[in-house]
C-alpha cells in the first residue's frame, strides 16, 4: 500500500549508522544517499519496490510528535537481532522483544526509541492457530 515513507532527524551523521545498523538486520541497507537524506530499502529488490528504498531519514527537525513506525521481520531471530543492534547502536529500550497479545495471538515484537526519541518497532506476524482472527 505504502511505496516509501520517512522521518526527519536531527543529525544525519548520527542516525545514519543506527539505522544502518538496526535496518541490516531485517535485511535492508542503504539504498542511496544524498548530502541531506539517506534512503534504505531491501538488500534484494522485489520488482515494483522503489529503487532509491523505501523508508528515508532526512537532515532536519524531527517531527513532533514524535511518529510510531513498525518494520517487518520474518522471524522472531530478526526481532532480537533487531532489538540488539538497536541498543548497541545507542536507541532505548521501550519494550523487549516478546508476544503481545493484546495485537493478536502471534503478535511477536520489540520496541525501541531511536537517537530523536521515535517509537520504532520489528514485529513478526507469525503465522498460525489464531493469527488470522484478530
Amino acid at each position: 500500500m505504502i511505496d516509501h515513507t520517512g522521518i526527519n532527524v536531527s543529525s544525519l551523521a548520527r542516525s545514519r549508522p543506527f539505522y544502518e545498523s538496526v535496518l541490516a538486520t531485517l535485511g535492508y541497507g542503504v539504498r542511496r544517499a544524498m548530502e541531506d537524506a539517506v534512503g534504505f530499502g531491501a538488500r534484494e529488490p522485489q520488482p515494483g519496490d522503489d529503487p532509491h528504498g523505501d523508508f528515508w531519514i532526512s537532515e532536519g527537525p524531527p517531527f513532533t510528535p514524535r511518529c510510531h513506525m513498525a518494520f517487518r521481520a520474518t522471524s522472531e531471530a530478526q526481532v532480537l537481532a533487531f532489538h540488539r543492534a538497536a541498543l548497541a547502536a545507542g536507541g532505548q529500550d521501550n519494550g523487549a522483544p516478546g508476544l503481545r497479545t493484546r495485537y493478536h495471538p502471534r503478535y511477536y515484537a520489540a520496541f525501541v526509541f531511536d537517537p530523536d526519541g521515535y517509537n520504532i518497532e520489528a514485529v513478526f506476524h507469525e503465522s498460525g492457530p489464531g493469527a488470522a482472527a484478530a
